[in-house]
């Protein structure tokens, strides 16, 4: 059976922030984002793929060292 859905994790960005001493407040004004989007991954949502590449640039690390996506199967009914 193929997953249909995705679960999205962010606890290696928090991590990786923490290891630099930088808050969600200084990524997003490094970044630029919204603080829609830092509360999204405050909240463990998905977000663009451009958003995520631009957390990592900024931060000179690749995706896997931000965001750990794991397949979940769908519940049956």
């Amino acid at each position: 059976m193929i997953p249909e859905t995705f679960r999205v994790c962010y606890d290696r960005l928090w991590a990786l922030l923490s290891s630099r001493k930088m808050k969600k407040k200084d990524l997003q004004s490094l970044t630029q984002l919204s603080s829609a989007v830092i509360a999204k991954l405050g909240k463990g949502m998905p977000v663009h793929l451009n958003t995520l590449l631009k957390i990592c640039n900024v931060l000179h690390c690749s995706l896997d060292d931000i965001v750990d996506v794991s397949a979940s199967m769908p519940e049956r009914g």
